[in-house]
């Protein structure tokens, strides 16, 4: 009776809505199957999926999470079509009048695997021209926020003598002015404590890459370019699915990182935390943004623990739900929940608002109020109170 049922359940999928039976009942794997494979090849619905891409995302992680690796191909090569995205990358001159945006990007980026060869520049040209514009938006805020956060850092009010900032000493004592002296004692020094490392603060962004966040996996590509032109900050991006890739070596351009990433697929946070644990050699110097909506494949208490680990090292550890400004999240709140428990601060945030939330991190400020100070709800703030 079930190889009957499981029968008839592959001959629903393969002929559609169309041919809908009432003793027909799919299972909730094969109905997301059934809604990629509509959303693709059903006549009414046909080109849906390019009204948005975040759609497209979910779609292309549904289809790698419920078909086999040949069936994606042929899935994603006639999606290039019916998308419309094969003849414009084909006609530059075509490509040359559509005004590129991020939900276009994410599409390319999304379907980069099937793109033809003699189009991937015109791909990436496109991809170029959005990352170039986000950059210049947000690459001063973030250096400010960073540079500041870290000479503040460094500032110490027992300066050795040749390590004094005579400027700011003679401001925060001025109300010891001696006019008689025509001169002001300083109560206090200010100045910089002597480096003993070479860079100040190591920045781990470690990014997953399911279909979910495909917004976020631009941004943090971009963000992630900028931090690493700071000689002053060592910048490492590892992203993931269920498999990890550190692409911290093409950092300097945030196109060869879009296309090293595959949108979509299973996630196990458990195995990127375990890379990145291997990454943090200094703790008390190292911010570590896990962005990811917590879906965990792997094995949650594992990664539960391991993030314990890396805040009882004296690690700033933060996860971001988002990077990205499409408003709020799908997100897994058991996880966020008991993430924010064990001191990894739970939320999403919006480009704008990511420079002064690493500098927050670089100061050791509490992020929790550094959240609630923007009006940022931390996921599972709300039940402890």
């Amino acid at each position: 009776m079930t190889d009957a049922r499981g029968r008839l359940a592959r001959w629903r999928l393969v002929l559609g809505s169309a041919a809908e039976d009432p003793d027909t009942t799919l299972s909730d794997a094969d109905a997301t199957r059934d809604q990629a494979l509509a959303a693709l090849y059903d006549g009414e619905r046909r080109g849906g999926l390019g009204s948005s891409a975040p759609r497209v995302a979910r779609w292309l992680g549904d289809i790698r999470t419920y078909f086999p690796a040949g069936v994606v191909s042929v899935m994603q090569s006639d999606a290039m079509q019916r998308l419309g995205l094969r003849q414009l990358l084909l006609e530059p001159e075509t490509m040359a009048a559509v005004q590129p945006d991020l939900g276009l990007v994410t599409t390319l980026v999304g379907l980069n695997r099937v793109i033809p060869e003699h189009s991937r520049e015109t791909a990436r040209s496109v991809v170029r021209k959005v990352t170039d514009e986000l950059e210049e938006r947000l690459r001063d805020a973030t250096v400010q926020a960073v540079t500041g956060a870290l000479d503040r850092a460094a500032r110490t009010r027992r300066p050795k003598p040749r390590d004094i900032d005579w400027r700011r000493t003679i401001g925060a004592n001025l109300r010891h002015y001696l006019p008689s002296h025509r001169t002001v004692v300083p109560e206090r020094l200010v100045g910089y404590a002597r480096r003993t490392h070479q860079t100040q603060r190591r920045i781990i962004l470690c990014l997953d890459q399911s279909g979910s966040m495909a917004e976020s996996v631009v941004y943090s590509s971009v963000f992630g370019a900028v931090l690493a032109s700071l000689r002053s900050v060592s910048t490492r991006l590892v992203a993931f699915d269920t498999a990890v890739v550190d692409l911290s070596d093409q950092l300097d351009d945030p196109v060869d990182i879009l296309f090293g990433v595959q949108l979509g697929g299973g996630t196990d946070i458990n195995q990127a935390l375990a890379y990145c644990q291997g990454l943090i050699e200094q703790p008390e110097e190292t911010v570590f943004v896990l962005i990811s909506d917590l879906y965990e494949g792997g094995i949650a208490e594992e990664m539960l623990r391991r993030a314990r680990a890396v805040v009882e090292s004296g690690a700033v550890m933060i996860a971001l739900l988002a990077l990205s400004d499409s408003g709020a999240p799908s997100y897994d709140k058991e996880h966020a929940a008991a993430l924010t428990a064990l001191g990894v601060p739970a939320f999403a945030c919006t480009p704008d608002l990511f420079p002064d939330l690493v500098a927050a991190a670089i100061r050791h400020d509490d992020i929790g109020g550094w959240a609630a100070a923007h009006d940022i709800l931390v996921t599972g703030v709300e039940e402890q109170e």
